[in-house]
């Protein structure tokens, strides 16, 4: 018989991604939809920001974590990771809400997209004013 993992559960948003996200003892496996982060995360800049709260607790090579993302663009998905991951290593050991509030993980980025107005081509911007 099979001995059953315990699993904490997080979600992570980051300007138009959504990340759920998995975290059990093991041996560091990290996988983002499927497939590990180095390969999902086109930079490796967005995969270690996506696993920054692992470093912050020092627990990268303790924990296993599962992601499924959706939504946005790499940048935003890489985000919705670290921020999922916070919160279910919070749920893991509430002694390490410290540290993470500390770094900034537990915070909610709440910068999005402006929408576009009428009357302007864009969010900000405005057609060519002409006097004549």
């Amino acid at each position: 018989m099979s001995v059953e993992k315990v699993i904490f559960l997080g979600t992570g948003r980051r300007k138009s991604s959504t990340a759920r996200i998995r975290l059990s003892e093991g041996t560091g496996k990290l996988v983002a939809n499927g497939s590990d982060f180095e390969s999902y995360f086109t930079h490796e800049n967005f995969a270690k920001q996506a696993y920054r709260p692992l470093l912050t607790v020092e627990l990268r090579e303790k924990i296993d974590v599962e992601a499924n993302v959706s939504g946005g663009g790499v940048a935003g998905q890489a985000g919705a990771v670290a921020h999922g991951i916070a919160r279910a290593l919070q749920k893991l050991n509430p002694e390490l809400r410290a540290a993470l509030k500390k770094a900034g993980h537990l915070k909610r980025d709440p910068r999005e997209k402006e929408r576009k107005k009428p009357g302007q081509p864009g969010a900000r911007k405005r057609f060519q004013f002409s006097k004549r």
